[in-house]
C-alpha cells in the first residue's frame, strides 16, 4: 500500500480496520497533549513510539492538521521504519460518534 500524507477520519477508521486484520498496527498519535474523546491514542513520545514494530502506521494529529502535515518530513526522518501520516483537519474535525457500519446482507 502506498501511504499518502493525510488521511481523513473516515480513511483512518477504514485503514485501521483493514490493516489490523493484516497484522499491521495503526496508532493515532497525540502531538498536543489533548486526547480525542472516544479515540484510542498515544502521546507523542519518540522513545516509546520506537518500540512499535517496523511497518506500523503512525497517524499524527494536532488541533487543525496543519502542524502535523508540515512536520511529516521530521516524523519520517525520526521514524524511518514506520509510515507517518497526518490526520486531515486534526482534532477539530474529529467526529466523536463517527463509526464504520458493516454492509447489510438483505438476501
Amino acid at each position: 500500500m502506498k501511504y499518502p500524507d493525510e488521511w481523513t477520519q473516515k480513511e483512518f477508521l477504514e485503514h485501521k480496520r483493514d490493516l489490523e486484520k493484516e497484522g499491521v498496527g495503526v496508532v493515532l498519535i497525540d502531538t498536543i497533549l489533548s486526547p480525542i474523546e472516544k479515540a484510542e491514542s498515544e502521546v507523542y513520545n519518540p522513545y516509546e513510539l520506537k518500540k512499535h514494530p517496523d511497518g506500523t502506521v503512525f497517524v499524527f494529529y494536532c488541533d487543525s492538521g496543519k502542524a502535523t502535515k508540515n512536520r511529516l518530513a521530521e516524523y519520517r526522518e525520526k521514524f524511518p521504519t514506520m509510515h507517518c501520516i497526518s490526520l486531515k483537519g486534526g482534532r477539530g474535525y474529529w467526529r466523536v460518534n463517527m463509526q464504520l457500519l458493516e454492509p447489510r446482507n438483505d438476501d
